[in-house]
């Protein structure tokens, strides 16, 4: 129990921390969306308005501190004021309505590439220096150097533009009603398999080389060779014993990787005009929207730490020797 709350007051404090610079950012970011609204209407704008929109949102002159406390307040009440970019919807409104979409495509895709990378290190581990490690772990290396934006506009020149096989934008179809209903699911996932793919295949090699790796480390271990001396299967050893240790280091990664979903994947979610948050913060940062980066950063913080949390909590259930210390 000790541990836990220790693991907890770290974490809140880790929190604050996160909040802090949260707040300071986009304040040193150069410009203002005030200026930048007031700037785009040219002439057609009296001074005044400006004092008025300023006041709308938020922006009157105060000293440094007390935005600071009123920020706080705001983080905690989850009242993260109104968007500038998407007036006169709230912040929070804006970010639930794209949260679900991230989830689901970036959530699927870590899913989907820690489950088929983790598979692969395993078997290559075990064959290693055969045929299949021979062309696998190169090949995995190689995919990983790739940036993001290259695989998913190559994807999206391909199989979008080129082969017109998969459509190249939307979360489905326009023309659709949200429901309950097949038309609507398939469209959904007829929309969503360009990206998830393009996703989890830049997520592949991470994962197989990581496995890999541990793999390796594992093969010689006393409890390993135990295995084999009980005379137990290969796939059971390999499994059971060898998989189980292994797998300890990448499930950090994977934590790492889950909390940063919440953050949505900006480059694919671009590049495919993706509904999901990392296109809202592309939005907000683009227009200044003070209100709505800092309401995603806050969630995008919230999401890592908790994940981290987690998996904390997953080691002491998967290492024995954690649990008894």
């Amino acid at each position: 129990m000790s541990f836990i709350l220790r693991r907890i007051l770290f974490y809140i404090v880790a929190f604050l921390v996160a909040a802090s610079i949260n707040f300071l950012l986009p304040r040193l970011m150069p410009g203002n969306p005030i200026d930048i609204m007031f700037a785009n209407a040219g002439n057609s704008m009296p001074p005044e308005a400006k004092k008025a929109l300023a006041a709308t949102f938020g922006f009157v002159d105060r000293p440094l501190h007390e935005e600071y406390f009123l920020y706080l307040k705001s983080v905690f009440s989850w009242d993260f004021g109104v968007s500038i970019k998407k007036y006169p919807q709230s912040v929070l409104d804006v970010l639930m309505r794209a949260l679900p979409w991230t989830l689901f495509l970036a959530g699927t895709s870590v899913v989907l590439a820690f489950c088929i990378g983790s598979m692969l290190g395993v078997y290559a581990a075990w064959k290693r220096g055969g045929a299949f490690d021979s062309i696998v772990s190169p090949s995995a290396l190689a995919i990983q150097s790739i940036p993001a934006l290259v695989i998913a506009i190559t994807t999206l020149f391909i199989f979008g533009v080129g082969l017109e096989w998969l459509p190249t934008s939307y979360a489905y179809k326009p023309s659709l009603d949200p429901g309950w209903n097949w038309e609507y699911i398939s469209s959904v996932l007829y929309h969503a398999l360009m990206p998830v793919t393009t996703l989890a295949f830049v997520s592949i090699g991470g994962y197989l080389i990581t496995m890999r790796n541990n793999m390796i480390g594992q093969l010689g271990e006393e409890h390993v060779v135990m295995g084999h001396a009980k005379g137990l299967t290969d796939a059971r050893v390999r499994y059971n014993y060898a998989a189980r240790n292994a797998l300890l280091p990448s499930m950090t990664a994977f934590a790492l990787s889950l909390g940063s979903v919440m953050g949505g994947s900006l480059i694919t979610e671009i590049v495919f005009n993706y509904p999901g948050l990392g296109n809202i913060l592309f939005q907000g940062i683009i227009a200044r929207d003070y209100p709505l980066i800092q309401g995603q950063l806050i969630i995008m913080t919230l999401a890592m730490l908790t994940a981290n949390l987690l998996i904390d909590f997953i080691y002491i259930f998967l290492d024995p020797r954690l649990r008894k210390a």
